[in-house]
C-alpha cells in the first residue's frame, strides 16, 4: 500500500491521505501538485508534502485522480515555512497554501472556464479532447469543470485544460477582469514624396495660403532638427498650441503620415549603468557597519532619516550578494512603491529584476514563480509586496524589508494573517540568509529588539548630499477659525506657502487620510445621518459619482435630495476627504493642475504609474492623497508638504495611535525638499502642543520611543506582552453575546494572564454580522506555544457546543 499526504486549498487544519499506485509512488516527489477527489463530487488541486506507507485508521483513503506536475513546483523549505506560518499565526495550513499559490495553479471543480476573445485558433493543432472542449465553447460562453467532465466523459480533464491554457486559448474566470491592451503612441512624419529639396519647395507652395498649417510644418522641422528622434502628435500639438484637428487635415492632404509605435510597460530597455555607485561618507560608514553586524547577527536595522539614501546602500549590498550567486528578495509595503523602485533597480541590474504583486495577472505571476523556481537569471532580485514572501526560492541570500514599520505588511483578511516582516526573518533563518530592515521611523518592537541587542542597529542622521531636514511649521486651527483666516479647509499660512511654491515652479503634496468628499451628510432640521443598511457606520459622500457609499461593505445609494426621516431639504456635509480638498484647490488655485491619489483613483493595473509618472513629469502641480503618499516615494521637485488635519490620526482608539501618527507625519514630511533646497512642512492641527506633534516637529524619534515604551510597560502592551485577538461574528445579537461570554469565562479560568473582553468594537456590525472581540495578553516569561495550544483546545470545545457552532471565530496573532 502506498500513500501520499496532501494539503488541500481549503480552510482545513488537517492534511489528508490519498492512495497511489506503486509506479506513482516512485514518481511523485514532495512539492508536486495532484488532482484529488474531495467530498462527494468536488475535485481540488492538492500539494504533496509527504510520501509514506502508513494507512489512515479513521477513513478509507481515496485514490488520486492524477499527477499535475513533472517536477516539484514548491520547495521543501517553503513547505516548512508555510507550516510555521500556520502554527504561529494559528490558521489552517490550507489557508496558507491557497494564499501562497498563484490562483491559476489551483484549478478546482468550481472554476469557470471561457475562451479568449477574438483569437484565431488553428483547429488542426488540437488533440481530439481539446477540440471537443473548444467546440463546446463555440456554443456557450463559459463552462464549469463539471461540464467538461461530462463532455469528455472522463475524470481527469485537468491536463486537457492546462494544455489549452498553455496554448493561450482558454482563460480562467478570475483573469478576465483586466484585459491587457498594448500601449500605442501616435507619431507623425513628413510624407515620403517631400523628401527631396524640390519636394520641399513644392510643399511650401502648396501651403502658401494656409498659415496655421504652414506654422505646424515649420515647427515640425525645428523639433526634428533639435530632438533627433521621432515626434509624437501630442508633442507637436503642444509645441504649436494648435489642435489635433489641424494635424488631421495635414494628414488628409498627404503632407504628414501618422504611424503608431508600441511601448512596453513592464519591459526594460536601456543601458545598465556601467559606472559604480558612489556612496557618500555617511552611507559608506553605514554600509561597513551593516556588514560588520552580519558577522554576529542575522538581522540588522538600518535607521536612517527620510532621504538619507537608504536605497543606495541596499543596491550596494544587493551587488555583493549577486556576486555570490544568491537570490535577493526586496519587500515593500505598497504596490505604488514597487513601480517607482523597479525603475531605479533596473538601471543597475538590468533584467535580473523580477516583480511580483497582486496587480499582476495570473500569467505574469506564474512566469515569475517559475523563474524563481529554476533560479533563472531573470529573477535574481525579486521586488514585491508581502505575497512575494511565498515564492519558491532556491538559495535565498538576502532579504530587505523596506519601510518595515508599515502596517500594510500585516495581512488582515483573509487568513493567513501573517506579518511579512516577521515571516521574512523566519524564512531567512531557514535559508541561512541575512535580513536588513530599513526605516526612518522603525516600529517600536523592532527598535526594542535592536536596542536589546537581538538585532544589529545602524543609524544615519543626515540626509544625502547634506540636504537640510525640512522645516516644520504648526498652524493652530482653533485660532485660525476664530480669527476667520480660513478659506475652506486651508489656513492663510498654507495658501500663502502654496502660492510661493507654485510661483517658483515647485510642486506641492497635501495629505488627508480620508477618501471621498465628506464622511457624513447630516440633516440640519432633525439631525438624521444616512447609515449603511448592513454595517454600523455612516455613509461617506463621494461627489464625482454623486453617491453615498459604505467603505466597509461597498453598499451604495444615490445622494438624497431630502432627508429620509423628516423630508427636509436642508442637508449639510460634515468633515472632509481628499475629494473635497481637490474641489477646494480648483477654486482657490484655478491656474494650477491638481491630482488625487487614493483608492478611488488608483483602481486598475496601471493606476499608480499614471499618477506617479504625471507627477514626476511635472504635469501635476499639487497632489492630494491618502497614506499611499506617505511611503518612500521620491520626487525631487517637491518643496512643500501640507498635512490638512493632524488630529484625526492621533485620536484613534488604538494603542499604537501615537506611534502611527508620528510615523505617518514624519514620512509625509520626508517627501519635502529632497534636492538642494530645504523643504517646508505645514501641519494644521487643533492641538499644536500635543506631545506627538511636538516630537514630529523636532524630529525626535527617541523621545517618542521612550515615551511610548513607558506607556506600553504600564498598560501591558507589546514589546513587553504578546497579544492575540479573537474576533467573533454572528448575525444573531443574543447568541453572539452568550457565546462570547462563554468563551471569555473559559479562557480566563484556564489562562493565567490578562484576558480582556468580550468587547463591542467601535464598529460593531459589518455586513449584517455583529462583532465581539476578546484580547489575550501573553507576558514575556510565559511560553507562547503552550498558551496557543490551550487556546486551540478551548476553541475546539467551543465548536463542539451545538448552539455556538454558527459563530465564526477568527484569530489574529500580533494583530498590530
Amino acid at each position: 500500500m502506498h500513500f501520499v499526504e496532501v494539503i488541500l486549498p481549503l480552510s482545513l487544519a488537517k492534511t489528508f491521505t490519498y492512495r497511489v499506485s506503486e509506479a506513482e509512488f516512485h514518481y511523485i516527489k514532495k512539492g508536486m501538485r495532484v488532482a484529488v477527489p474531495f467530498g462527494k463530487s468536488k475535485i481540488y488541486t492538492a500539494l504533496v508534502i509527504e510520501i509514506h506507507q502508513n494507512e489512515p485508521t479513521l477513513y478509507e483513503a481515496k485514490e488520486i485522480h492524477q499527477i499535475l506536475d513533472e517536477k516539484p513546483i514548491v520547495t521543501e523549505i517553503q513547505i516548512a515555512h508555510w507550516q510555521w506560518i500556520a502554527s504561529y499565526y494559528m490558521c489552517a495550513i490550507g489557508d496558507v497554501y491557497r494564499g501562497a499559490m498563484p490562483s491559476a495553479l489551483l484549478l478546482e471543480s468550481e472554476t469557470i472556464i471561457s475562451q479568449k476573445q477574438d483569437l484565431f485558433v488553428d483547429e488542426s493543432l488540437l488533440s481530439d479532447d481539446e477540440y471537443l472542449v473548444y467546440q463546446a465553447l463555440q456554443q456557450q460562453s463559459s463552462l464549469k469543470v463539471q461540464d467538461i467532465i461530462a463532455i469528455l466523459n472522463k475524470k481527469n480533464i485537468f491536463p486537457v485544460i492546462q494544455k489549452l491554457i498553455d496554448k493561450n486559448i482558454l482563460v480562467l474566470q478570475e483573469e478576465i477582469s483586466e484585459s491587457y491592451k498594448p500601449k500605442l503612441v501616435r507619431y507623425v512624419r513628413l510624407h515620403s514624396k517631400y523628401d527631396s529639396n524640390a519636394g520641399l519647395g513644392e510643399l511650401l507652395e502648396t501651403l502658401k495660403s494656409a498659415n496655421k498649417q504652414k506654422e505646424i510644418v515649420l515647427t515640425y522641422f525645428q523639433l526634428s532638427a533639435t530632438e533627433k528622434k521621432p515626434i509624437t502628435v501630442k508633442k507637436l500639438v503642444e509645441a504649436t498650441h494648435s489642435s489635433s484637428a489641424i494635424i488631421k487635415a495635414l494628414i488628409e492632404k498627404e503632407i504628414f503620415e501618422d504611424y503608431f509605435l508600441q511601448e512596453d510597460r513592464v519591459n526594460f530597455n536601456g543601458k545598465i549603468r556601467e559606472e559604480q555607485l558612489q556612496l557618500s561618507q555617511a552611507q559608506q560608514t553605514a554600509f561597513e557597519e551593516i556588514k560588520d553586524s552580519y558577522t554576529q547577527k542575522e538581522v540588522c536595522l538600518l535607521h536612517g532619516v527620510t532621504s538619507s539614501g537608504k536605497t543606495e546602500i541596499y543596491i550596494k549590498l544587493i551587488e555583493e550578494y549577486l556576486e555570490t550567486g544568491k537570490q535577493i528578495l526586496y519587500l515593500l509595503p505598497e504596490i505604488a512603491l514597487t513601480t517607482q523602485l523597479v525603475g531605479r533597480l533596473r538601471t543597475y541590474f538590468g533584467n535580473k529584476v523580477a516583480v511580483f504583486h497582486s496587480k499582476y495577472n495570473n500569467n505574469e505571476r506564474i512566469e515569475v514563480w517559475n523563474q524563481v523556481l529554476v533560479n533563472s537569471e531573470k529573477a535574481q532580485v525579486v521586488i514585491g509586496a508581502r505575497s512575494a514572501l511565498f515564492l519558491p526560492f532556491h538559495n535565498l541570500g538576502f532579504i530587505i524589508v523596506d519601510e518595515e514599520h508599515e502596517q500594510t505588511f500585516k495581512q488582515v483578511d483573509p487568513a493567513p494573517r501573517y506579518h511579512a516582516r516577521d515571516a521574512a526573518v523566519v524564512l531567512a533563518h531557514s535559508h541561512k540568509a541575512k535580513v536588513l530592515l530599513g526605516s526612518a521611523t522603525p516600529s517600536i518592537e523592532t527598535y526594542f529588539n535592536a536596542k536589546s541587542e537581538k538585532y544589529g542597529l545602524v543609524e544615519i542622521s543626515k540626509r544625502f548630499g547634506n540636504v537640510m531636514m525640512p522645516s516644520i511649521e504648526l498652524v493652530d486651527l482653533k485660532d485660525k477659525y476664530f480669527r476667520k483666516k480660513m478659506t475652506g479647509h486651508f489656513s492663510d499660512v498654507l495658501i500663502e506657502e502654496i502660492n510661493i511654491a507654485l510661483s517658483l515652479g515647485e510642486q506641492v503634496i497635501l495629505f488627508q487620510n480620508r477618501r471621498g468628499y465628506s464622511p457624513i451628510i447630516e440633516c440640519i432640521t432633525c439631525g438624521n445621518v444616512p447609515q449603511c443598511q448592513q454595517c454600523d457606520v455612516s455613509l461617506t459622500y463621494h461627489k464625482h459619482k454623486n453617491q453615498l457609499r459604505c467603505h466597509y461593505c461597498g453598499y451604495t445609494m444615490a445622494k438624497p435630495t431630502h432627508c429620509h426621516s423628516c423630508s427636509s431639504v436642508d442637508l449639510t456635509t460634515k468633515g472632509f476627504g481628499t475629494e473635497q480638498i481637490e474641489q477646494e484647490l480648483i477654486s482657490i488655485f484655478p491656474n494650477s493642475k491638481t491630482g488625487r491619489m487614493d483608492q478611488d483613483t488608483t483602481r486598475g493595473k496601471f493606476g499608480f504609474e499614471k499618477i506617479i509618472d504625471s507627477f514626476k513629469n511635472r504635469e501635476i502641480d499639487i497632489l492630494v492623497g491618502t497614506q499611499m503618499l506617505a511611503k518612500g516615494l521620491d520626487f525631487d521637485n517637491v518643496s512643500l508638504v501640507g498635512i490638512m488635519n493632524a488630529d484625526n490620526m492621533l485620536y484613534h482608539p488604538d494603542f499604537r495611535a501615537f506611534e502611527r501618527s508620528f510615523q505617518m507625519m514624519t514620512q509625509v514630511a520626508g517627501r519635502a525638499g529632497r534636492s538642494e533646497k530645504q523643504g517646508k512642512v505645514i501641519i494644521q492641527t487643533y492641538n499644536p502642543n500635543h506631545n506627538t506633534i511636538q516630537q514630529v516637529t523636532n524630529n525626535d524619534y527617541l523621545g517618542m520611543y521612550k515615551e511610548q515604551l513607558y506607556d506600553r510597560q504600564i498598560y501591558k502592551y507589546p514589546p513587553y506582552f504578546r497579544i492575540i485577538k479573537l474576533t467573533l461574528k454572528q448575525r444573531d445579537f443574543d447568541k453572539l453575546k452568550e457565546g462570547a461570554m462563554w468563551l471569555y469565562q473559559v479562557m480566563s479560568q484556564n489562562l493565567t494572564m490578562p484576558v480582556l473582553g468580550p468587547e463591542e468594537p467601535a464598529i460593531n456590525r459589518i455586513r449584517n454580522e455583529y462583532i465581539r472581540t476578546i484580547i489575550i495578553k501573553i507576558p514575556q516569561n510565559v511560553s507562547v506555544v503552550s498558551t496557543k495550544k490551550t487556546i486551540q483546545k478551548i476553541l475546539n470545545s467551543f465548536e463542539a457546543v451545538a448552539q455556538y457552532r454558527a459563530i465564526k471565530v477568527t484569530l489574529n496573532v500580533d494583530f498590530y
